[in-house]
């Protein structure tokens, strides 16, 4: 290698500290400022990692674990399903005698204990396994109440400067030698205002799990006689992402069938033989975690995802086939109202505060227009002839466009199958699964299509450009997320205030 290419990896290195740094304070100056509990669910996941860490793995739809109750109680605040016709936001119950909010607090304790059952019991354990350690770690560095929960959302930390540092390996495998993208891929994780990032939840291990995959399947499609090493590699992070969240389940499909190909093209080369082993090893690393699970969610939940008693929970209820023709998304504005929910989320988040997103509509059309031209692009470049991509960029950013759109599919059936009834979300009104948190699992995959196709879109122009081009995109994402967020920050629940 020569001295000015090591002098380029040096320097690149530098930056992607520097964006793993920036990611991490991103993060935790977010998640610090927003309080306790979000419209997420996040209750249901601390609870969740409270029961991990004491080394119980649900067995049923359970009310809350004891030691999570009073988390729940003292830290919460009501603002994020706040409406101006609610009762007055009292102050924070710990800066209150304990006389006058005794009544309060046991109220609360009450409801929770007789009229609430987590139904998330029956989720993959891997994020509550890795988020229960990490919860008995603070208790033995002496943190307790606000601050033992705020270090459970402060695991995020780490894993933003893991998914930074994981971008970076993927945009420099699909790209190497295009330095634009291998910094541009990194860069948005790092300031990617979605507010899933901020909460206790296990959709921030999607990312991670299935951009390994993704790395490794490259690596798999590549090399001419795949190791057992990289085969057993490869099936664990397949077990990983099944061992995190059932909706990636698409992602996984699409997994599946990249290497079925691979063996296809081994076998028509006459490489089977060799390749066997390899084979073996995969299916088994990825098959005996997903087996072991499936068979505990049989015995215990009835079904083998464990989704029937969440869904019996939730008071949804199957539609007749002919029924599923009926649903608005097959209307040119039903289709549009699926579409851009899930993409203005997929960027900003779900988050509702007073009972309104906590995102602003231009800023979201702005994400819709932008995902949609660049990615349009990207496919327009991969069409053109003469072929303007390796084989390998070509695989890659399919791989891409597979992933994404298998979420977005499985996300449409699941829209139009179920009745939801008295749901909250989703509902009889608006029918749509518009959950941008569940479509992260392909963030990695995501970003390098969307970097491409900024890429493309400046090919005539200079490096410099380029990156003053990023540069300008993502000083307006933290300023929009700043804007937007602002008057969270003096919110006297959060952990400034502790």
């Amino acid at each position: 290698m020569n001295e000015t290419a090591t002098g380029t990896g040096a320097t690149e290195r530098k930056i992607i500290l520097l964006l793993g740094l920036l990611a991490a304070a991103h993060v935790f100056i977010f998640s610090a400022a927003l309080p306790f509990f979000s419209n997420v669910d996040e209750q249901m996941h601390l609870d969740l990692v409270v029961n991990y860490s004491q080394g119980k793995i649900p067995r049923a739809l359970t009310p809350p674990n004891a030691d999570a109750l009073p988390f729940m109680v003292i830290y919460g605040t009501p603002e994020f399903l706040w409406t101006p016709a609610s009762p007055e936001i009292p102050p924070p119950p710990w800066k209150l005698p304990i006389a006058d909010v005794r009544e309060q607090l046991l109220a609360k304790y009450d409801a929770y204990q007789n009229h609430y059952q987590n139904h998330e019991a029956a989720s993959p354990p891997l994020y509550y396994a890795v988020a229960g350690a990490w919860w008995q770690l603070g208790k033995l560095l002496g943190l307790d109440g606000g601050h033992l929960l705020y270090w459970l959302r402060f695991l995020n930390v780490p894993l933003i400067a893991v998914l930074v540092w994981l971008g970076w390996l993927a945009a420099q495998k699909v790209f190497p030698e295009n330095n634009f993208i291998h910094i541009a891929v990194p860069a948005l994780i790092a300031f990617l205002p979605q507010t899933t990032f901020y909460a206790i939840n296990n959709d921030i291990f999607s990312p991670i799990t299935f951009g390994a995959v993704f790395v490794l399947l490259l690596y798999f499609w590549e090399t001419e006689f795949p190791s057992a090493k990289l085969a057993v590699a490869t099936g664990l992070a397949l077990a990983a992402t099944f061992l995190t969240k059932m909706s990636n389940l698409p992602l996984l499909t699409v997994a599946g069938i990249f290497i079925v190909l691979k063996f296809f093209r081994l076998a028509r080369a006459g490489k089977m033989q060799p390749s066997a082993p390899a084979l073996y090893f995969l299916f088994v690393s990825a098959g005996l975690p997903a087996v072991a699970w499936m068979a505990w969610c049989k015995t215990n939940f009835g079904d083998f995802t464990g989704s029937a008693a969440k869904i019996h929970f939730l008071n949804w209820t199957q539609q007749p086939f002919a029924a599923w023709f009926h649903h608005p998304i097959f209307t040119p504005s039903g289709f549009w109202f699926f579409l851009k929910g899930n993409l203005a989320t997929f960027w900003q988040g779900e988050l509702l505060w007073h009972r309104q997103p906590l995102a602003n509509p231009a800023v979201d059309l702005i994400y819709i227009l932008l995902t949609l031209a660049l990615l349009l692009n990207t496919f327009i470049a991969l069409l053109k002839r003469p072929v303007s991509f390796s084989a390998l960029q070509r695989i890659a950013l399919w791989f891409g466009f597979a992933s994404f759109a298998s979420l977005l599919a499985f996300f449409a059936l699941l829209s139009v199958k179920y009745d939801f009834n008295d749901c909250f979300y989703p509902s009889r009104e608006h029918p749509f699964f518009v959950s941008g948190r569940l479509l992260l699992g392909a963030l990695i995959p995501f970003l390098i299509l969307f970097a491409c196709g900024l890429d493309q879109l400046l090919k005539k122009f200079s490096l410099r450009a380029k990156f003053l081009a990023l540069a300008s995109l993502l000083a307006f994402m933290l300023a929009s997320e700043i804007t937007i967020d602002w008057n969270i920050f003096p919110n006297a629940y959060n952990w400034f205030h502790l």
